[in-house]
This record gives C-alpha cells, structure tokens and sequence, in this order.
C-alpha cells in the first residue's frame, strides 16, 4: 500500500496567521477565543489544551473588564468591537486579510449609497446564511444585506432596485458566475432594466483547491478526505473529491481509519500497490492528516 499527504490540502494563510497568533498571544496569559477558532474539533480542543477558552457572544457581554479575546479568521460584524469597547476587553484581532479587505469594501459601497432614497441600496451576498464570515460582512451594512446561496433564491431580491453583489470569500467560483448570469437573465427580461454591479470577491487560494484536489483524488485508488463536521468548506471539497474519485471517504479523526479496513483490505486484495492519498479542508491541520497517515500505516 502506497500512502500520500496531499500538500495543497491544510489551513489557508488567513487560518494559519490566526492560529500563530493564538499560540503567541497564549504565551502571555489567558487568552479567549470567539467562537471556535477553526472548523476542526481536533484542532480546537489541541488548542483548549494550551489554553484557549472558546467563547460564545453571551460570555462577551459577561467577561470581566480587560480580558483578552482574539477574533478568528472569520472576521466580525461592528457590534462585536462596539461591545469589546464597552467593556474593556482587549482585542487581538486575527481576521483574515482577505474577509477584512472584503468587508471594507462592502461598508464602503454601504456609506456610498445609504442615502439614496429615490433607489435606496440592495447590497447581496453570495454566502452561507449564519456563516461566521457572512455574519461579520451583513454586519458592514448594518444587516441590510440580502443574502442567498443559489440562483433558486432570486425571488428574494428586488428587481426595482441596483443590485451590488459580493462574495463570501470560499464560495465556489463556479456558483458565482451561475448567479451572476441569473440575475443578468432576469434583469435583461425588465420592463426598466436596473444596474448590477458584481463583484467577484472569492479567495483564489480557496478556490483553486478544487482543481488541485480533484486531479490529487483521480492520482489515488482510494482517498481519505479529513474535515471538520462543522466545516462547510469541507463539506464543499469532499464533494468535489468525490466526484473525482467515488472511493473518497470523509473522516474527522484517526479512529475513524479502523472502520475502512475492509475497504482498503478488499482493494489490496486485487491490488497489492494500492494507492492511498489523505487530503483535507482549509480547516484541516497538516497535524492530523500525519496523524491519519500514521494509524493508516499501522493497519
């Protein structure tokens, strides 16, 4: 049996940067954490070892004065900083640069046309509703925006309005366009057509995971993606791994390697060089893939 780590799979840059700055921060005393700091409850609870004490926006309110909370990747809305000033507490702010640059963008589009009461703005997010990140950008706009997840959903929108139209940074790039060609179709069907401004505000080194992925899973007879249950960029990949390779399976821990034993044993039977590749999500630590490569080794 051949085993291989994917090495385009593990945290993105803005996941990376956040866990380096809880590591840091946490050699200097207690520190809080909002929200789980990444979609991977190994990786979570690796973290809470050391120290991290995950927080949910009721114990913000309650801390006590001067207690340090860094803020995830995700990114927050405006609310969440207004509170943390309220009550003295010390932020350690680890969004990502790209959510930041992107909610920028969005609040400023928001001041921009806030005030035209003859055609008031229709800002649209392309997103996963109550996702951390869409949370922290509807927050930019005081949570005026609009958001959808599928072209199904047009009918949310107001086609006697402009319509300026963003992108939860790991959304597909695919379903972005589909959206956009969507709305041009329904717009160009107007008795008075109105203005569409789309901004394709994607992370490319999200996005480009799928192609990296999809031709690392058809390389292996059999493919272990690790994820996060309460990742949706998991969700997302694995899907996109499994139409590649329909011998992908998805697991959150090394444990999990003992319930595909018959799988990889029955190929190996007719295959003695079998390949077998471990990949993950943007959430998945390079930490645990080894771990899973390692109990796969052992098998």
């Amino acid at each position: 049996m051949i085993i291989s780590i994917d090495s385009n799979s593990g945290f993105c840059f803005g996941v990376t940067r956040a866990i380096q700055a809880a590591e840091s921060e946490l050699q200097k005393g207690s520190l809080y954490c909002l929200g789980d700091i990444v979609h991977n409850g190994q990786e979570v609870a690796r973290l809470e070892m050391k120290g991290l004490a995950t927080i949910d926006y009721d114990d913000l309110r309650t801390l006590p004065s001067h207690s340090r909370v860094l803020l995830r990747a995700h990114g927050e809305p405006p609310s969440t900083y207004w509170i943390a000033q309220q009550r003295s507490i010390e932020i350690i702010d680890a969004t990502c640069p790209v959510v930041k640059k992107l909610q920028d963008r969005i609040r400023a589009c928001y001041e921009q046309h806030k005030n035209d009461e003859s055609v008031p703005p229709q800002i649209v997010i392309y997103g996963k509703p109550g996702h951390a990140e869409v949370i922290g950008l509807q927050g930019q706009t005081n949570n005026t925006a609009i958001v959808i997840e599928s072209v199904d959903q047009l009918d949310r929108l107001d086609f006697t309005r402009p319509i300026y139209l963003f992108s939860q940074t790991t959304k597909s790039v695919e379903g972005f366009h589909s959206l956009v060609e969507a709305i041009k179709s329904k717009i160009s069907n107007l008795k008075y057509p109105i203005a569409l401004e789309a901004h394709d505000t994607i992370c490319r080194s999200v996005a480009n995971r799928v192609k990296e992925l999809q031709a690392f899973a058809r390389a292996n007879d059999i493919v272990l993606f690790v994820g996060g249950t309460k990742s949706s960029n998991a969700k997302v990949l694995f899907n996109h791994c499994k139409e590649a390779n329909p011998n992908t399976f998805f697991i959150s821990s090394p444990d999990e390697v003992e319930n595909l034993k018959s799988k990889i044993i029955n190929h190996k039977s007719t295959n003695p060089d079998t390949k077998v590749g471990i990949c993950g999500a943007t959430s998945t630590p390079l930490w645990l893939m080894e771990a899973v490569s390692e109990r796969l080794s052992a098998s």
